[in-house]
């Protein structure tokens, strides 16, 4: 497990820029942490780290926003809403596992079970106004907190 701590909205972006250089094409983040902890924000920097200009927003009633760049997509998905198999189906979540595209996913301990095993778990903590804990680790370390 890694920790990081970010004093500041720019910060959580770098942070995530970095991440987003080190990952390769189809990778799952799941990520964990209460309401704005900076779930949004770290995907922002991660979508734009992977060179994709697109305004990054909370996928709460879409479910999935999609964001489409030159070399690389990212489905980033709001899974609050989510109560159950059937709604993983019918949203279209397996359908983009099969891809090479990044898959981003808040609220994943609602769907933990559908993460892949290699999947990166993020686990937000909100330490102040600006400042953050992100810890980042193997799936296999989340089962355990």
């Amino acid at each position: 497990m890694r920790e990081y701590i970010t004093k500041s909205y720019e910060e959580t972006l770098e942070l995530a820029k970095k991440l987003a250089g080190e990952l390769g094409k189809g990778s799952v983040i799941g990520f964990l942490g209460d309401l704005g902890s900076g779930k949004t924000a770290f995907t922002s920097g991660f979508v734009k780290g992977l060179g994709i200009n697109a305004e990054v927003s909370s996928p709460t009633f879409a479910i999935c926003n999609d964001y489409i760049g030159k070399n690389d997509r990212v489905y980033h998905f709001d899974m609050y809403r989510i109560d159950g198999w059937d709604d993983l189906y019918s949203c279209g979540y397996y359908d983009y596992l099969d891809t090479d595209a990044y898959i981003l996913c808040e609220w994943s301990e609602n769907i933990f079970g559908a993460l892949p095993d290699d999947a990166v778990i993020i686990k937000i903590d909100k330490l102040g106004e600006n400042e953050r804990s992100f810890k980042i680790m193997t799936k296999e370390e989340a089962e355990d907190l």
